[in-house]
């Protein structure tokens, strides 16, 4: 079966920067529904669409067709007394943007702490960067109608799994974007 529109495709994929150094390799294929539904990137739907299992290819994605530039307007320097015990580099927390868009708020991901000053980042980790898949396509099958409704695989065998944690549930539903 070929890559189309309303197709839950899985991929195994390797993901490097610029030079090559290994970020993350799949261990589980990622699962998506093919057709921009958002759940991949909409250059590795391109580099897919119309080939079947077995299918591999390599490509590179650009900051703005990945995670987008590095915006310096999203690291805030806040008073250490606002956050909880303990507080660690690496925590995040959910806040809202400066514009007071309350659509959209932003991970925001500790970076530094200091004695009465705490540093965070809303940029994605690899914001600004290049970043080069390696993926192939380990199987292609037809969506079902409610994952079509759904807007979303329902992982490798189409049942939707109900789990807390959408993002890495059993079913292999791991997306990448």
């Amino acid at each position: 079966m070929k890559i189309a529109k309303n197709t839950v495709v899985s991929v195994v994929y390797k993901l490097s920067d610029a030079q090559g150094n290994l970020i993350e390799e799949s261990d589980e294929p990622m699962v998506y529904l093919h057709g921009g539904y958002d759940g991949t990137f909409p250059k590795i739907e391109e580099a897919l669409d119309g080939h079947d299992a077995g299918f591999e290819t390599q490509l590179q994605l650009e900051p703005e067709d990945a995670f987008g530039d590095y915006d310096a307007d999203l690291v805030k320097v806040e008073p250490r007394n606002r956050f909880p015990e303990p507080l660690e580099v690496g925590m995040q927390f959910e806040g809202m943007p400066e514009d007071g868009d309350e659509e959209d708020s932003i991970i925001y991901t500790v970076t530094d702490v200091a004695e009465d000053k705490v540093v965070l980042d809303g940029n994605h980790p690899l914001a600004g960067m290049a970043l080069r898949f390696w993926l192939k396509v380990s199987e292609v099958r037809e969506a079902t109608a409610d994952e079509v409704e759904h807007g979303h695989a329902h992982g490798a065998s189409g049942v939707e799994i109900a789990d807390e944690d959408e993002d890495d549930d059993e079913g292999g539903s791991r997306t990448l974007h």
